[in-house]
């Protein structure tokens, strides 16, 4: 447990770098779609909620290199960093795209053992209900 406290800012900074690259959704939703899952989505529609949700994914990147930076709000950025990857997962194992994805996988299920082990661990020594 103390390797990941006393490495979390570290570890907040990379995965929130890594995190944050998602962005290129943002910015080219038919190529993030079809370089993550091999398709792609047509219309309008499609690439509003594409869009949005490289937004989405990159503010949780944003979140995790500024909770690096600031204890105060470090644990509730880790515990919206891992609900948010619990929620990829899910829906990539769930609809079929776990093959495809498994370095994702791989790596956010990494990270969000991390997470909540930091957070696990403060609260035991906060003393925090």
């Amino acid at each position: 447990m103390n390797i990941i406290n006393n490495n979390i800012k570290w570890i907040m900074l990379i995965s929130g770098v890594l995190t944050f690259a998602m962005v290129f959704a943002a910015v080219s939703p038919q190529l993030a779609l079809s370089s993550m899952f091999g398709s792609s989505l047509e219309g309008p529609l499609a690439e509003v909620v594409v869009r949005n949700w490289g937004a989405l994914i990159a503010l949780i990147g944003g979140m995790l290199i500024y909770g690096a930076f600031n204890i105060e709000v470090r644990n509730l950025v880790l515990l919206v960093a891992a609900l948010s990857k619990i929620f990829f997962i899910t829906l990539v194992i769930t609809n079929g795209f776990g093959k495809q994805l498994i370095s994702a996988i791989t790596f956010d299920t990494i990270l969000i053992l991390l997470f909540f082990t930091y957070i696990l661990s403060n609260r035991k020594s906060n003393n925090v209900v």
